[in-house]
């Protein structure tokens, strides 16, 4: 049995809490009154949360996940009323705020890991999709809503047709249906489905142990990489690879882990 989980809250905000744990950082949406559904002020405490993370050496991942019994469920109807009176130049800044905070996710360089527990929606949904790696409970719920209200999902298509592909991602959008965990492992959309009572603590470890047995500067150039390759050609995908790859050995992580495998010693991360 390990020992109990260290826990330092970092700061808290109206809507978020962010604290760390074992070199996780844990960005907990907490707006649970509302069903953590989002608004502009909730997307901008997000941005700065992530933000906080980037350059502290003491956090090695991220971990995603909300209080209450709903992960996300999209905008909020006070904010929904708000954007019909908004101009088209308040709705474009609106809309990259929103765009920021998925990219800022996506780009993260460091492992950013979403849990689901409860409905995930519309934006809560976009949210989940951004993520490098998605744990969910049975009974979670994910869907892209946006067209059954006349509204598109612009922002996070860029971000699924990169996840599951074309068909499914068209599939999902254009429909807006709701499905269950199962369809969306089935999707590519999540990684793995978890028990609700345990997907707390095994969310947890996984992060640890992937953190604890692989170098973080290792992970951080593979991140890179993926959202690099995207906007080359496959010379040039394969040329960059090349330069990545020669400077991955120049590392320090790189030299101390082959050491460690020709000398039989077990690294700590």
């Amino acid at each position: 049995m390990k020992p109990p989980l260290e826990t330092r809250e970092a700061f808290f905000m109206k809507y978020v809490i962010t604290e760390i744990r074992d070199r996780i950082g844990y960005i907990i949406l907490n707006r649970p009154d509302k069903r953590n559904a989002l608004n502009s002020e909730f997307v901008s405490e997000l941005k700065i949360s992530i933000k906080s993370f980037e350059n502290n050496s003491e956090v090695r991942a991220l971990i995603l996940k909300s209080a209450g019994e709903v992960f996300c469920a999209g905008a909020d109807l006070a904010y929904l009323q708000q954007l019909q009176n908004y101009t088209y130049e308040e709705n474009l800044t609106d809309s990259k705020n929103l765009a920021e905070l998925f990219k800022m996710i996506y780009s993260f360089p460091k492992p950013v890991i979403s849990l689901v527990n409860g409905a995930a929606l519309a934006g809560g949904c976009g949210l989940a999709t951004v993520c490098d790696i998605c744990f969910a409970t049975p009974s979670s719920t994910f869907g892209y809503t946006e067209a059954k209200i006349g509204f598109i999902p612009a922002i996070v298509m860029v971000f699924l047709k990169k996840k599951v592909g074309e068909s499914i991602s068209k599939k999902l959008l254009f429909t807006g249906e709701v499905f269950k965990a199962d369809k969306a492992l089935e999707y590519g959309l999540i990684t793995e489905i978890v028990e609700a009572d345990k997907i707390s603590e095994y969310t947890h470890q996984w992060v640890l142990n992937m953190i604890e047995s692989s170098s973080g500067n290792s992970i951080n150039m593979i991140k890179q990489m993926y959202n690099s390759i995207d906007s080359l050609n496959l010379d040039d995908v394969i040329n960059y690879a090349c330069e990545m790859n020669a400077k991955a050995r120049e590392t320090d992580d790189c030299k101390r882990g082959i050491s460690s495998f020709l000398n039989k010693q077990k690294i700590s991360w």
